[in-house]
Parts: structure tokens; sequence; C-alpha cells
């Protein structure tokens, strides 16, 4: 009797896969239009972050080459010709437009506030450099960020540009550029007549940044702010 039970089981089971797979086909083909659009919306998805990706890297590479003549043009002090290129090559202008969305293009947007930095094109200068975005480096990008200070320090924004002066020395935060960043920062707060915001940056150079060189010579502006 249990063997022919068994077999029973045996024999039923094509009928019960059957069964099943009716009832998937039926599901299917009650909700293909719901199915087909989700599989359609994920292949647009997966498609398009493929292509995206490869144009990308492509338009990364034609970006580093548009870019390389600017940048000698620069590195000569032509910073007219490096912003606007020479007819035979674009300048950084162009690179920032053409090559948008790229790592290369948003450098290019770092010259381009350098040099009319330069050209004492102040307003042209500080929008470039507010539209550049800063990495995740201890030196470029804490560079800008000062650059930006010394451009609103100059248009008479002291507050905007000593803030920006602290925030480039907290994201560099080494010995080579934070003392720097904060003695720009504790001289434009004794231009104010803030002797004591002075000192206490001037203590942070001593206490935190003992190891720069100009914790060497510190004391003197400590000495001129407690007066």
């Amino acid at each position: 009797m249990a063997k022919n039970k068994k077999k029973q089981e045996v024999k039923d089971e094509p009928i019960a896969l059957d069964v099943q797979l009716n009832k998937g086909e039926a599901f299917i083909e009650k909700n293909w239009k719901k199915i087909a659009t989700v599989l359609g919306a994920i292949i647009v998805i997966v498609a398009g972050v493929y292509i995206y990706k490869h144009h990308m890297a492509d338009k990364e590479l034609e970006a580093q080459k548009a870019i390389a003549l600017a940048q000698t043009a620069f590195a000569q002090q032509q910073y007219e010709q490096a912003l606007k290129g020479d007819g035979n090559s674009k300048g950084f202008l162009k690179v920032i437009d053409e090559f948008s969305g790229t790592k290369t293009a948003n450098l290019a947007k770092l010259y381009a506030g350098l040099a009319y930095a330069k050209t004492d094109k102040v307003d042209e200068a500080i929008k470039y450099l507010e539209d550049f975005s800063t990495q995740d480096d201890d030196m470029v990008s804490p560079s800008a960020i000062a650059a930006l200070g010394d451009l609103y320090v100059q248009k008479g924004d002291n507050e905007k540009g000593i803030n920006a002066f602290i925030k480039a020395a907290d994201k560099a935060n080494n010995d080579a550029v934070s003392p720097v960043f904060l003695l720009k920062a504790g001289q434009v707060y004794e231009s104010m007549g803030q002797n004591e915001k002075a000192l206490d940056l001037y203590n942070r150079i001593k206490k935190q940044y003992f190891r720069s060189p100009l914790s060497q010579e510190i004391d003197k502006y400590i000495e001129r702010a407690t007066k």
C-alpha cells in the first residue's frame, strides 16, 4: 500500500508542477503591462548609468586634453589667454562650458577664479571660486577657500573673509598652510580692533601647530595683540 502511495506521489508531481506553472502564467498574463513597465524602467536606468559612465570617462579625457594649453598659459602669467583661449586652444571658460560635470571643468573654475583675481576682477574671481567644488584634500581646496577669504576682505567683507580663512585652516589641518590662514584671520581681526579674537588664533597657532616654521615667530604677534 505504501508502495502504491509513493508511486501516486511521484505520478502527481508533474501535475502539481503544471498547476503551479499555469498559475504563474496566469499571473504574468494578468500583470504583464506592469511587469513590462518595471522591467523597462530597470533596463533604461542600468543602460543610462552604463552610458553615462562611459560617456563621462570619454568626456573627462577630452577635457583634460583641452585644459592643458590653458594651464600652460596660466603658468606663464598669460591670464587673458588662459581664460579665453587664443583661437587655437580652449581657455578655462570654454572648458567649464563644454565639459560641464567633469572633474576637469571643476578644476577650470578654480583656475578661472585665480586668473580673474590676478587681473583684479574681484567679482568674477569670487563667482568662479565660489562655484568651485572643494575636494577631500589638504592643500588645493583649502588654498582655494583662503583665496576667497582674501577676495572677501578686498571687497570689505572682513567677517566673511575671516570665516573663510578659519574654514581653510580647519580643512587643511596641517603645519604647512593652516598657521598661515589662521594668521591672516588674526591680522584682519586686529585691523578691526578685535585683538582678543586675534590673540585666540595666534595662541592656537602656537599650541596646535608648534611644529610649523610660523610658530617660531608667533610670539611677536601675540605680544602685539596683547598690548
